[in-house]
C-alpha cells in the first residue's frame, strides 16, 4: 500500500534502508531479534538514528528543520523534533 510519508526516499543510513517503510520495518527487526539486548539509544551501533528519520522529512518540505551540506540534517530546534516525531509517530500506525 502506497503512503506519502512512509514511501519518502532515505538519505545515507546506517541499515541502507530505501524509504522511511523500510528504516522503521529494520528497527522493528532489531527489536524483535535482539530482544532485551535493544539499544533504543544506539539500534544500529550508532546515536542519532532519528536523525537519519528526520533528513527525508525535512528533504520533503513535509517537516521543518535545516538541512546540512550532505545528506543530514544540520540543526533541528526541539519544536522543529517535536514535529517530525508526530510525523514519524502517524507512519508507525500506518504500518
Amino acid at each position: 500500500m502506497s503512503d506519502p510519508i512512509l514511501d519518502l526516499p532515505m538519505g545515507v543510513n546506517d541499515v541502507e534502508a530505501a524509504t522511511i517503510r523500510d528504516y522503521l520495518k529494520a528497527i522493528v527487526s532489531n527489536v524483535w531479534s535482539k530482544g532485551e539486548g535493544f539499544s533504543g539509544k544506539r539500534p544500529f551501533g550508532n546515536s542519532g538514528w532519528e536523525r537519519e528519520l528526520y533528513y527525508p522529512l525535512v528533504k520533503a518540505g513535509v517537516a521543518t528543520g535545516k538541512l546540512g551540506d550532505g545528506p543530514w540534517i544540520d540543526d533541528i530546534t526541539r519544536e522543529e523534533r517535536d514535529e517530525a516525531h508526530v510525523i514519524i509517530a502517524d507512519a508507525i500506525n500506518r504500518l
